[in-house]
């Protein structure tokens, strides 16, 4: 089992930055795939990216492709999304995910999530 604690969210304007970060207080990250995922206001929660055990390989949602980098460090047991050029379609809860599948977008009934960590983008 693990614990996920969320950080790094804030309000920032479009076009600017912004890094995630997701710590295990308690488990250990690498024995999960981990991924990140939002939810807007009024919307489903929708996947935004993943990384694999061993952190090289990643997938993305198309709507954050070449804008956002998902990685980890598992020696610091935690995952990291840098978020570049925001928009403010961006704006949502974002979730920290670790799960034991990959590659399928999709989130699983035995996955962990962390608390979610507010990012609002203004135009």
């Amino acid at each position: 089992q693990v614990l996920l604690v969320d950080s790094g969210g804030g309000l920032v304007q479009a076009g600017g930055s912004l890094r995630l970060s997701c710590a295990a207080s308690r488990g250990t990250l690498s024995n999960y795939a981990m991924g990140w995922f939002r939810q807007a206001p009024g919307k489903e929660r929708e996947f935004v990216a993943a990384i694999n055990w061993s952190g090289d390989s990643t997938y993305y949602a198309d709507s954050v492709k070449g804008r956002f980098t998902i990685s980890r460090d598992n020696a610091k047991n935690t995952v990291y999304l840098q978020m570049n050029s925001l928009k403010p379609e961006d704006t949502a809860v974002y979730y920290c995910n670790a799960a034991n599948h990959y590659g399928t977008g999709y989130p699983g009934v035995d996955d962990y999530w962390g608390q979610g960590t507010q990012v609002t983008v203004s135009s």
